[in-house]
Protein backbone atom coordinates (compact mmCIF):
# COMPACT_ATOMS: atom_id res chain seq x y z
CA UNK A 1 0.00 0.00 0.00
CA UNK A 2 1.37 3.27 -1.05
CA UNK A 3 0.26 6.90 0.98
CA UNK A 4 -0.60 10.26 -1.04
CA UNK A 5 -1.71 13.53 0.64
CA UNK A 6 -4.90 15.00 -1.53
CA UNK A 7 -4.58 18.79 -0.41
CA UNK A 8 -5.64 22.43 -1.52
CA UNK A 9 -5.86 25.85 0.18
CA UNK A 10 -8.78 26.21 2.03
CA UNK A 11 -10.19 29.30 3.38
CA UNK A 12 -13.25 29.72 5.25
CA UNK A 13 -13.04 33.27 5.90
CA UNK A 14 -11.00 36.51 6.51
CA UNK A 15 -9.01 35.46 9.23
CA UNK A 16 -6.03 33.68 7.02
CA UNK A 17 -4.42 35.11 4.57
CA UNK A 18 -3.96 33.57 0.99
CA UNK A 19 -0.03 33.65 1.94
CA UNK A 20 -0.48 32.31 5.25
CA UNK A 21 -2.96 29.13 3.93
CA UNK A 22 0.08 28.32 1.11
CA UNK A 23 2.84 27.96 3.47
CA UNK A 24 0.74 25.93 5.39
CA UNK A 25 -0.10 23.62 2.67
CA UNK A 26 4.05 23.76 1.63
CA UNK A 27 4.65 22.67 5.40
CA UNK A 28 1.99 19.68 5.16
CA UNK A 29 3.54 18.35 2.07
CA UNK A 30 6.81 18.52 2.76
CA UNK A 31 6.26 16.90 6.46
CA UNK A 32 4.22 14.23 3.78
CA UNK A 33 7.09 13.51 1.80
CA UNK A 34 9.38 13.40 5.49
CA UNK A 35 7.07 11.11 6.41
CA UNK A 36 7.28 8.43 3.63
CA UNK A 37 4.52 9.76 1.24
CA UNK A 38 5.08 8.86 -2.48
CA UNK A 39 2.64 11.73 -3.82
CA UNK A 40 0.77 14.50 -3.65
CA UNK A 41 -2.49 15.87 -5.33
CA UNK A 42 -4.09 19.01 -5.82
CA UNK A 43 -6.86 19.12 -8.22
CA UNK A 44 -8.63 21.98 -9.89
CA UNK A 45 -11.52 24.59 -8.86
CA UNK A 46 -12.33 27.97 -9.50
CA UNK A 47 -14.07 31.07 -7.88
CA UNK A 48 -14.26 28.82 -4.56
CA UNK A 49 -12.12 29.87 -1.73
CA UNK A 50 -13.13 26.39 -0.11
CA UNK A 51 -10.80 24.69 -2.42
CA UNK A 52 -8.98 27.75 -3.90
CA UNK A 53 -6.99 26.14 -6.64
CA UNK A 54 -7.38 27.68 -9.95
CA UNK A 55 -4.47 25.62 -11.92
CA UNK A 56 -2.61 23.30 -10.37
CA UNK A 57 0.16 23.17 -11.93
CA UNK A 58 2.10 26.21 -10.84
CA UNK A 59 1.54 24.90 -7.27
CA UNK A 60 3.06 21.76 -7.90
CA UNK A 61 5.95 23.76 -9.54
CA UNK A 62 6.37 25.38 -6.65
CA UNK A 63 6.51 22.57 -4.60
CA UNK A 64 8.75 20.64 -6.85
CA UNK A 65 11.68 23.23 -5.87
CA UNK A 66 10.89 22.64 -2.03
CA UNK A 67 10.79 18.63 -1.75
CA UNK A 68 12.68 16.20 -3.52
CA UNK A 69 11.46 13.03 -3.59
CA UNK A 70 7.45 12.97 -3.71
CA UNK A 71 5.57 13.10 -6.67
CA UNK A 72 3.50 15.97 -7.66
CA UNK A 73 0.46 14.81 -8.71
CA UNK A 74 -2.36 16.83 -10.58
CA UNK A 75 -5.66 15.56 -9.22
CA UNK A 76 -7.83 16.49 -11.40
CA UNK A 77 -7.55 19.02 -13.30
CA UNK A 78 -11.15 19.41 -15.67
CA UNK A 79 -10.72 18.60 -18.96
CA UNK A 80 -13.69 20.63 -20.40
CA UNK A 81 -11.33 23.60 -19.53
CA UNK A 82 -8.05 22.50 -20.97
CA UNK A 83 -6.92 22.28 -24.27
CA UNK A 84 -4.84 18.50 -25.00
CA UNK A 85 -1.77 20.54 -26.15
CA UNK A 86 -1.88 22.99 -23.28
CA UNK A 87 -2.57 19.82 -20.66
CA UNK A 88 0.55 18.26 -22.43
CA UNK A 89 2.60 21.40 -22.41
CA UNK A 90 2.24 21.95 -19.20
CA UNK A 91 2.23 18.57 -17.44
CA UNK A 92 5.81 17.67 -19.57
CA UNK A 93 6.99 20.89 -18.47
CA UNK A 94 6.19 19.94 -14.30
CA UNK A 95 7.81 16.67 -15.07
CA UNK A 96 11.19 18.58 -16.21
CA UNK A 97 11.00 20.96 -13.69
CA UNK A 98 10.52 18.06 -11.36
CA UNK A 99 12.80 15.92 -12.48
CA UNK A 100 10.64 13.90 -13.46
CA UNK A 101 8.28 13.53 -10.75
CA UNK A 102 4.80 14.34 -12.42
CA UNK A 103 1.56 12.59 -12.72
CA UNK A 104 -1.58 13.77 -14.15
CA UNK A 105 -5.21 13.14 -12.87
CA UNK A 106 -8.31 13.78 -15.03
CA UNK A 107 -11.64 14.49 -14.21
CA UNK A 108 -15.20 15.17 -16.20
CA UNK A 109 -15.83 18.04 -13.62
CA UNK A 110 -18.93 17.93 -10.98
CA UNK A 111 -19.57 21.94 -9.94
CA UNK A 112 -22.35 23.05 -12.43
CA UNK A 113 -21.42 26.56 -10.86
CA UNK A 114 -17.89 26.24 -12.48
CA UNK A 115 -19.38 25.04 -15.64
CA UNK A 116 -21.42 28.39 -15.56
CA UNK A 117 -18.30 30.33 -15.50
CA UNK A 118 -15.67 27.89 -17.83
CA UNK A 119 -17.92 26.60 -20.38
CA UNK A 120 -21.11 28.69 -21.21
CA UNK A 121 -23.10 27.40 -18.66
CA UNK A 122 -22.04 23.89 -20.40
CA UNK A 123 -23.79 21.01 -18.50
CA UNK A 124 -21.69 19.19 -16.17
CA UNK A 125 -22.67 15.70 -16.93
CA UNK A 126 -21.12 16.50 -20.61
CA UNK A 127 -17.97 16.74 -19.25
CA UNK A 128 -17.20 13.32 -20.07
CA UNK A 129 -17.19 13.49 -23.84
CA UNK A 130 -14.13 15.99 -23.15
CA UNK A 131 -12.29 13.31 -20.50
CA UNK A 132 -12.31 10.72 -23.14
CA UNK A 133 -11.01 13.09 -26.42
CA UNK A 134 -8.36 14.93 -24.26
CA UNK A 135 -6.60 12.01 -23.19
CA UNK A 136 -5.45 10.03 -25.94
CA UNK A 137 -4.81 13.04 -27.48
CA UNK A 138 -2.24 14.29 -24.48
CA UNK A 139 -0.45 10.83 -24.62
CA UNK A 140 -0.17 11.35 -28.47
CA UNK A 141 1.37 14.65 -28.53
CA UNK A 142 4.04 13.62 -25.25
CA UNK A 143 4.89 10.61 -28.15
CA UNK A 144 4.93 12.92 -31.20
CA UNK A 145 3.83 15.19 -33.85
CA UNK A 146 0.64 14.45 -34.03
CA UNK A 147 -2.73 15.75 -35.85
CA UNK A 148 -6.15 16.05 -34.11
CA UNK A 149 -9.35 16.43 -35.84
CA UNK A 150 -12.38 15.24 -32.79
CA UNK A 151 -15.48 16.17 -32.17
CA UNK A 152 -14.25 18.74 -29.34
CA UNK A 153 -10.56 19.84 -31.22
CA UNK A 154 -9.16 20.10 -34.22
CA UNK A 155 -5.53 21.37 -34.71
CA UNK A 156 -2.83 20.82 -37.22
CA UNK A 157 0.27 18.41 -36.59
CA UNK A 158 1.68 19.30 -33.24
CA UNK A 159 3.51 18.13 -30.16
CA UNK A 160 4.09 18.64 -26.49
CA UNK A 161 6.90 20.94 -25.86
CA UNK A 162 8.94 20.30 -23.76
CA UNK A 163 8.82 16.24 -24.00
CA UNK A 164 8.69 14.67 -20.84
CA UNK A 165 11.46 13.21 -19.09
CA UNK A 166 9.43 10.47 -17.78
CA UNK A 167 9.19 7.27 -20.33
CA UNK A 168 7.41 6.19 -22.65
CA UNK A 169 5.34 9.20 -20.63
CA UNK A 170 4.27 10.43 -17.49
CA UNK A 171 1.14 7.92 -15.61
CA UNK A 172 -2.01 9.40 -16.33
CA UNK A 173 -4.99 9.02 -13.75
CA UNK A 174 -8.70 8.71 -14.48
CA UNK A 175 -11.20 9.94 -11.76
CA UNK A 176 -13.85 7.54 -12.19
CA UNK A 177 -17.22 6.27 -10.73
CA UNK A 178 -19.15 4.45 -13.45
CA UNK A 179 -18.48 1.05 -15.17
CA UNK A 180 -18.28 2.80 -18.40
CA UNK A 181 -15.31 5.13 -16.99
CA UNK A 182 -13.23 2.42 -15.57
CA UNK A 183 -13.41 1.03 -18.53
CA UNK A 184 -12.42 3.71 -20.86
CA UNK A 185 -9.70 4.07 -18.19
CA UNK A 186 -7.75 0.26 -18.47
CA UNK A 187 -8.38 0.47 -22.04
CA UNK A 188 -6.23 3.87 -22.51
CA UNK A 189 -3.71 2.79 -20.09
CA UNK A 190 -4.67 4.69 -17.00
CA UNK A 191 -4.58 4.35 -13.64
CA UNK A 192 -7.65 4.91 -11.65
CA UNK A 193 -8.62 7.42 -8.61
CA UNK A 194 -11.74 6.67 -6.58
CA UNK A 195 -13.47 8.53 -3.87
CA UNK A 196 -17.07 7.33 -2.10
CA UNK A 197 -16.90 11.00 -0.82
CA UNK A 198 -19.64 10.45 2.23
CA UNK A 199 -19.94 7.08 1.39
CA UNK A 200 -18.82 3.92 3.58
CA UNK A 201 -16.43 1.09 2.72
CA UNK A 202 -20.28 -0.68 0.88
CA UNK A 203 -19.22 2.19 -1.90
CA UNK A 204 -15.06 1.33 -2.13
CA UNK A 205 -15.83 -2.36 -2.30
CA UNK A 206 -18.22 -1.92 -4.79
CA UNK A 207 -15.62 1.16 -7.06
CA UNK A 208 -12.78 -1.74 -6.41
CA UNK A 209 -15.39 -4.36 -8.21
CA UNK A 210 -15.87 -1.79 -10.98
CA UNK A 211 -11.97 -1.64 -11.46
CA UNK A 212 -11.71 -5.14 -11.23
CA UNK A 213 -14.45 -6.27 -13.71
CA UNK A 214 -12.78 -4.21 -16.11
CA UNK A 215 -9.55 -5.45 -15.66
CA UNK A 216 -10.85 -8.54 -16.56
CA UNK A 217 -12.60 -7.24 -20.03
CA UNK A 218 -8.97 -6.20 -20.90
CA UNK A 219 -7.20 -9.30 -19.58
CA UNK A 220 -4.71 -9.63 -22.35
CA UNK A 221 -3.54 -6.05 -22.10
CA UNK A 222 0.18 -5.50 -21.38
CA UNK A 223 -0.25 -2.59 -18.78
CA UNK A 224 -0.77 -3.05 -15.38
CA UNK A 225 -3.29 -0.34 -14.31
CA UNK A 226 -3.32 0.98 -10.07
CA UNK A 227 -6.21 2.23 -8.21
CA UNK A 228 -5.84 4.36 -5.68
CA UNK A 229 -8.85 5.90 -3.29
CA UNK A 230 -9.56 8.88 -1.57
CA UNK A 231 -10.82 9.14 1.50
CA UNK A 232 -11.12 12.19 4.47
CA UNK A 233 -8.75 11.11 6.70
CA UNK A 234 -8.23 12.20 10.55
CA UNK A 235 -6.21 10.43 13.27
CA UNK A 236 -6.56 11.29 17.35
CA UNK A 237 -4.15 10.19 20.15
CA UNK A 238 -5.76 7.22 22.24
CA UNK A 239 -5.63 9.48 24.86
CA UNK A 240 -8.54 11.36 23.93
CA UNK A 241 -11.50 9.29 23.34
CA UNK A 242 -13.90 11.92 21.94
CA UNK A 243 -11.40 13.28 20.12
CA UNK A 244 -13.05 11.92 16.84
CA UNK A 245 -16.01 14.37 17.29
CA UNK A 246 -13.80 17.31 15.99
CA UNK A 247 -12.89 15.48 13.26
CA UNK A 248 -16.15 14.53 12.27
CA UNK A 249 -17.61 17.87 12.15
CA UNK A 250 -14.67 19.44 10.14
CA UNK A 251 -15.94 17.19 7.56
CA UNK A 252 -19.32 17.99 8.40
CA UNK A 253 -18.86 21.62 7.44
CA UNK A 254 -16.84 20.69 4.32
CA UNK A 255 -19.71 18.54 3.11
CA UNK A 256 -22.24 21.29 4.17
CA UNK A 257 -20.25 23.87 2.13
CA UNK A 258 -19.95 21.47 -0.98
CA UNK A 259 -23.94 21.00 -0.78
CA UNK A 260 -24.37 24.80 -0.67
CA UNK A 261 -21.76 25.05 -3.82
CA UNK A 262 -23.46 21.96 -5.48
CA UNK A 263 -26.97 22.47 -4.83
CA UNK A 264 -27.55 25.83 -3.05
CA UNK A 265 -29.28 28.68 -4.38
CA UNK A 266 -27.01 31.58 -3.22
CA UNK A 267 -24.98 33.42 -5.35
CA UNK A 268 -21.26 33.70 -3.26
CA UNK A 269 -19.76 36.79 -1.57
CA UNK A 270 -16.46 37.47 -3.05
CA UNK A 271 -15.36 33.71 -3.30
CA UNK A 272 -16.99 32.56 0.03
CA UNK A 273 -20.41 30.40 0.62
CA UNK A 274 -21.48 29.68 4.15
CA UNK A 275 -22.17 26.02 4.89
CA UNK A 276 -25.90 25.18 4.53
CA UNK A 277 -27.02 25.02 8.22
CA UNK A 278 -27.08 21.59 9.80
CA UNK A 279 -30.71 21.79 10.31
CA UNK A 280 -31.75 21.13 6.43
CA UNK A 281 -29.97 17.81 6.78
CA UNK A 282 -31.86 16.45 9.55
CA UNK A 283 -33.35 13.99 7.27
CA UNK A 284 -29.81 12.94 5.91
CA UNK A 285 -28.54 10.20 8.43
CA UNK A 286 -25.19 10.31 6.72
CA UNK A 287 -24.10 13.68 8.12
CA UNK A 288 -25.04 12.75 11.91
CA UNK A 289 -21.59 13.06 13.59
CA UNK A 290 -21.22 8.78 14.07
CA UNK A 291 -21.58 7.95 10.75
CA UNK A 292 -19.09 10.56 9.30
CA UNK A 293 -16.67 8.88 11.70
CA UNK A 294 -17.97 5.45 10.44
CA UNK A 295 -17.53 6.16 6.56
CA UNK A 296 -14.55 8.08 6.59
CA UNK A 297 -11.64 7.60 8.17
CA UNK A 298 -11.82 9.12 11.53
CA UNK A 299 -9.95 6.97 14.90
CA UNK A 300 -7.10 6.42 16.56
CA UNK A 301 -4.22 5.23 14.81
CA UNK A 302 -4.90 1.83 15.72
CA UNK A 303 -8.54 1.92 14.53
CA UNK A 304 -7.13 3.57 11.46
CA UNK A 305 -4.83 1.03 10.70
CA UNK A 306 -7.68 -1.51 10.90
CA UNK A 307 -10.00 0.58 8.37
CA UNK A 308 -6.45 1.13 5.78
CA UNK A 309 -5.63 -2.77 6.22
CA UNK A 310 -9.18 -3.30 4.86
CA UNK A 311 -8.53 -1.42 1.85
CA UNK A 312 -5.15 -3.11 1.17
CA UNK A 313 -6.86 -6.48 1.57
CA UNK A 314 -9.55 -4.79 -1.29
CA UNK A 315 -6.61 -4.74 -3.42
CA UNK A 316 -5.83 -1.11 -3.74
CA UNK A 317 -2.71 0.36 -4.08
CA UNK A 318 -2.75 3.36 -2.62
CA UNK A 319 -4.45 5.10 -0.18
CA UNK A 320 -5.11 8.74 -0.50
CA UNK A 321 -5.21 11.07 3.24
CA UNK A 322 -7.77 13.84 1.96
CA UNK A 323 -7.26 16.24 4.32
CA UNK A 324 -9.72 18.92 3.12
CA UNK A 325 -11.80 19.71 6.11
CA UNK A 326 -12.53 23.05 8.09
CA UNK A 327 -10.07 22.09 10.89
CA UNK A 328 -7.20 24.31 11.98
CA UNK A 329 -3.28 23.99 10.53
CA UNK A 330 -2.52 22.88 13.91
CA UNK A 331 -5.26 19.98 13.93
CA UNK A 332 -4.60 18.78 10.40
CA UNK A 333 -0.94 18.72 10.87
CA UNK A 334 -1.11 17.09 14.39
CA UNK A 335 -3.51 14.21 13.11
CA UNK A 336 -0.46 13.91 9.58
CA UNK A 337 1.47 13.42 11.92
CA UNK A 338 -0.04 10.37 14.16
CA UNK A 339 -0.94 8.74 10.60
CA UNK A 340 2.98 8.51 9.77
CA UNK A 341 4.45 7.85 13.23
CA UNK A 342 2.03 4.99 13.33
CA UNK A 343 -0.26 3.92 10.83
CA UNK A 344 2.46 4.31 7.95
CA UNK A 345 4.86 1.90 9.59
CA UNK A 346 2.43 -0.69 9.66
CA UNK A 347 2.14 -0.99 5.66
CA UNK A 348 6.26 -0.38 5.04
CA UNK A 349 7.29 -2.70 2.14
Amino acid sequence: MRFSLFIHMERWDDAISEEQHWANLVELVQLAEAGGFGTVWIGEHHSMEYTASPNPMPQLAYLAAKTSTIHLGAGTIIAPFWSPIRAAGETALLDVISGGRAELGVARGAYQFEFNRMAGGMPAADGGKYLRELVPAVRKLWEGDYAHDGELWQFPVSTSVPKPVQKPTPPIWVAARTPETHEFAIANRCNVQVTPLMKGDEEVQDLKNKFDEARKNHADADFTPQIMVLRHTYVHSPEEPEGWRAGAAGISKFYRTFSAWAFGKKDPDNGFLEPMPEENFAERPEFELENIRRNSVIGTPDEVIERVRGYEEMGYDEYSFWTDNSMTHAEKKRSLQLFIDHVVPQFAN
